[in-house]
C-alpha cells in the first residue's frame, strides 16, 4: 500500500502551519529580517515589483486625496496586479506575504545609502501602510494593533456615554450618531502628539481618547520611528553588504532603477529627419533635453555629460547614427572645433555609444532616475535635471521665457520642494500639452517624447514621408510606445560600471 499521498498531506499540512506562524497578518511592521536563501533572480524581481508599487504610491499620493475613492482604488489595483497582500487576511496568501516582507528588506538596504533616498522610501513605506491598515476591518486593524504591541485600552461604552458630548465637540467629522457607534481607545499623549496638536482629540487625564479611524496616524508614527531607526542602522552595517560582489550592483542599480522600456534605436530608427528636431525640441522634449538641445545651438558645444545625456536621448528618438554623426558635426564646426578635430575625436564617441567601436556595447537612453541620481552638472553644464539641479529662481525664470502661466509654476515648484522631481516634469508635461491628467507615470525622457508625440498627433502611428527630392516632409514621430510598467529588459539593467567605457571617450571637453 502506498502511504506517500498520506505522508505528502501531512508535510503540507505541517508546512501550512509554519508558514501561518511565520506570517500571522499581511500586515506587519518590517522588525524581523528575513532568514531563507532566495535566488538573485528573485531578489531582483521581488525588489523591482516594490519599486513599481512605491512609485505608484508616490505618484497618486500628490495626484489624488489619499482618501478618495480613486487613490484607494487605484492603489488596490496595482497590489493585486503585483501580487502583494491584499485587503483580508487570507489563509492562502503566504506567497504575498513573504514577497511583502523580503522586497521590503531588499529596497531598505538599496534605499539606506543616501538622506535623499531614505527620505523618499520612507514617506512611500508610510503611505503604502496607511492605506493597508485602513483597508483592514475594525476587528482585523485591532488584531495588528495587538501583533505590533499597540494594544492601546479600550474605551468601555459607559465611559463612552459619559462623555459623549465631549467626544462629539472635540472630535472633527463625527455625529453624535457615529460618536456611539465608534470604538475609541485611550492612548497616551506621547502618541497622539499629533492628533492634540490639531486638536482632533479629547483629552482627559493624560490620556487622548482616539477614535478608530484616527488611530492610523498613531500607527504610521510609531511605524515612521521605527523605520528611520532602521534605515539609519543599515546604512551603518553598509559597508560589510558593498564587499559582496554579488549585491553590490544590484543594490547601486534599485536605488537608480527604472523599470520600464529602454528605448532602444532598433524600435524607431530613421522615424525624425534632422530638419525637424529643433521644431521637435519646442513641443515635444522635456525640459532637460530642451535645455541640452538650447545649450547646444547656442554655445556650438556641449561637455561630456551633456553630450552623453543628449546624444543618447536623439539616439532613442530614432537617429541613425550617420545622422548623428552630421548631426554633431555640423553643429560643432560652427564653434571652435574644426572637421578634422571632430572626425578624429569625437566622431569615435558617437559610434562607441551606438555600439560600432570599443566593446560594441548598445548603449540606451537615460531614464529619470539616472539623470536625476548621477553625475550632477557643474560650472559650464548644461545635462541634469532641471527640476532636481537648477536653482528654484532661474527654474522660474526658464518656466517663464516657455510661457507657464504663473499657476502652472506655482504646482511645479511646489513639487520640486517636496523632491517629486519627476512629478514635476510630469505637471510640466500637463501644461504644455494643455491636459489635465496624462494617465501615466513620468520615468524616461524618451517615454514623455513618445507620449508627447501620440498626444499631438491624436494617437495615430505616423510614418516618415520623403517628397521626390529627398526632404522630408513629415513633422512628428513613430516611437513605438510601450507600458511603462513593462518587465525591464537586460540592456535597462545596464550598471553603472559598464557605461565608464563609454564615459571615457567623452571626457574631451
Amino acid at each position: 500500500m502506498d502511504f506517500s499521498s498520506g505522508r505528502l498531506r501531512q508535510k503540507q499540512a505541517r508546512l501550512a502551519g509554519d508558514r501561518r506562524e511565520l506570517y500571522p497578518h499581511s500586515l506587519q511592521f518590517y522588525l524581523e529580517p528575513p532568514t531563507e536563501n532566495i535566488s538573485l533572480v528573485e531578489f531582483e524581481s521581488f525588489a523591482i515589483d516594490r519599486l513599481r508599487l512605491l512609485k505608484v504610491v508616490e505618484n497618486l499620493g500628490v495626484s489624488h486625496v489619499r482618501t478618495s475613492d480613486t487613490y484607494k482604488t487605484k492603489l488596490g489595483a496595482e497590489l493585486r496586479k503585483l501580487k502583494f497582500p491584499y485587503k483580508a487576511l487570507a489563509e492562502d496568501d503566504y506567497e504575498a506575504r513573504r514577497k511583502d516582507h523580503i522586497s521590503h528588506f531588499i529596497l531598505r538596504l538599496a534605499y539606506c545609502q543616501s538622506e535623499d533616498l531614505r527620505r523618499w522610501f520612507l514617506q512611500q513605506e508610510m503611505d503604502l501602510l496607511r492605506y493597508r491598515f485602513n483597508e483592514l476591518t475594525e476587528g482585523l486593524r485591532q488584531k495588528f494593533l495587538e501583533h505590533v504591541n499597540l494594544s492601546f485600552e479600550a474605551v468601555s461604552e459607559d465611559l463612552k456615554n459619559e462623555l459623549a458630548n465631549e467626544l462629539y465637540t472635540s472630535t472633527p467629522g463625527l455625529t453624535m450618531t457615529k460618536v456611539k457607534e465608534q470604538m475609541f481607545y485611550k492612548v497616551g499623549l506621547a502618541d497622539a502628539v499629533d492628533l492634540f496638536r490639531a486638536r482632533r482629540v479629547f483629552i482627559k487625564d493624560g490620556f487622548a481618547y482616539v477614535p478608530l479611524k484616527e488611530i492610523d496616524v498613531i500607527v504610521s508614527n510609531n511605524f515612521r520611528a521605527k523605520l528611520s531607526k532602521a534605515l539609519a542602522l543599515t546604512a551603518r552595517a553598509l559597508p560589510s553588504i558593498q564587499s559582496d560582489e554579488r549585491l553590490q550592483p544590484l543594490l547601486n542599480h534599485l536605488s537608480h532603477s527604472y523599470v520600464g522600456p529602454d528605448y532602444s534605436v532598433q524600435k524607431n530608427t530613421g522615424k525624425i529627419s534632422l530638419e525637424q528636431i529643433d521644431a521637435l525640441s519646442v513641443k515635444s522634449f522635456p525640459l532637460c533635453m530642451r535645455q541640452l538641445h538650447k545649450a547646444l545651438r547656442d554655445n556650438h558645444h556641449l561637455r561630456h555629460g551633456g553630450r552623453m545625456q543628449y546624444g543618447l536621448f536623439l539616439k532613442g528618438i530614432g537617429l541613425t547614427l550617420e545622422q548623428a554623426l552630421e548631426f554633431w558635426k555640423k553643429e560643432f564646426i560652427r564653434g571652435k572645433v574644426d572637421a578634422d578635430k571632430f572626425d578624429k575625436g569625437y566622431a569615435y564617441s558617437i559610434r562607441h555609444s551606438y555600439g560600432k567601436e570599443g566593446k560594441r556595447t548598445d548603449y540606451t537612453p537615460y531614464s529619470c532616475m539616472k539623470i536625476i541620481m548621477s553625475n550632477p552638472p557643474s560650472q559650464g553644464d548644461y545635462h541634469g535635471c532641471p527640476f532636481r539641479h537648477s536653482d528654484p529662481d532661474l527654474l522660474k525664470q526658464k518656466l517663464q521665457s516657455y510661457k507657464i502661466p504663473l499657476s502652472g509654476i506655482t504646482q511645479i515648484l511646489e513639487l520640486v520642494k517636496g523632491m517629486h522631481y519627476q512629478l514635476a516634469c510630469q505637471k510640466y508635461f500637463e501644461l504644455t500639452h494643455d491636459v489635465d491628467d496624462i494617465g501615466f507615470s513620468l520615468n524616461h525622457p524618451n517615454q514623455y517624447f513618445t507620449e508627447s508625440q501620440k498626444l499631438l498627433s491624436g494617437g495615430r502611428e505616423l510614418k516618415k514621408e520623403l517628397n521626390n527630392s529627398g526632404n522630408s516632409q513629415q513633422k512628428n514621430n513613430n516611437q513605438e510606445s510601450m507600458n511603462s510598467n513593462s518587465t525591464p529588459t537586460s540592456s535597462s539593467t545596464t550598471t553603472d560600471a559598464e557605461l565608464e567605457g563609454l564615459e571615457a571617450y567623452f571626457t574631451e571637453d
